[in-house]
């Protein structure tokens, strides 16, 4: 298993900077539904306006429904499907367009699902497991296969499970996976009291 710990210009959680998104998955290595359940409860308790909780995850799970797995994968642009096709659990981020206590549009809606989908990820490190979140996925395709109403919109496609070993990934994939991991500088991202005024 390859580690990539951030490098940090001020201490973080290990957590933190133990979470990355690698593109190994070992698909002989299934995800228990006890650890499966630990990661959506912690993504349950992300903060949302109103406590709106706006999210829906469709959880694909190889292991006890390789329909809806396949139907994921699928949706998966071909070029990601070469390394996705080993994750155990697929999972697809729905975000709601509307608040459910009164049918207004929820502006937030996309932040929050975000928070959420960050949740699951730091305990699913935790456990040894890896996550990849995608863009890259047929949001059309994924609304057809899983039948999803016309008032929400998908968000993300998530691989979950093991990590292999990089000799799984195609070559045009073993680079960035083994690449040195980067962040812009905190003074380049992050302002003090305006905008354009690194933060020191």
């Amino acid at each position: 298993m390859q580690h990539k710990p951030a490098t940090t210009e001020v201490k973080i959680h290990d957590i933190i900077e133990q979470r990355w998104s690698p593109r190994a998955f070992d698909s002989d290595k299934y995800v228990s539904h006890d650890d499966l359940l630990a990661l959506l409860e912690a993504a349950r308790w992300a903060p949302s306006c109103f406590n709106d909780q706006p999210w829906r995850f469709v959880v694909c799970n190889k292991a006890t429904d390789e329909t809806g797995w396949e139907n994921a994968l699928t949706s998966v642009v071909e070029k990601n499907r070469l390394w996705a096709k080993n994750a155990q659990v697929l999972i697809l981020a729905v975000v709601m367009d509307n608040f459910n206590h009164n049918g207004q549009p929820n502006r937030w809606a996309m932040y929050d699902t975000g928070a959420a989908s960050a949740n699951l990820c730091l305990p699913a490190t935790a456990l040894g497991l890896i996550v990849h979140q995608m863009g890259g996925f047929d949001a059309e395709k994924a609304r057809e296969v899983f039948n999803l109403p016309a008032y929400c919109k998908p968000m993300a496609m998530l691989a979950v499970g093991y990590q292999a070993d990089v000799d799984v990934l195609d070559n045009d994939f073993k680079e960035a996976e083994l690449a040195a991991r980067s962040r812009m500088p905190l003074s380049e991202r992050f302002y003090a009291g305006q905008w354009g005024k690194g933060i020191e």
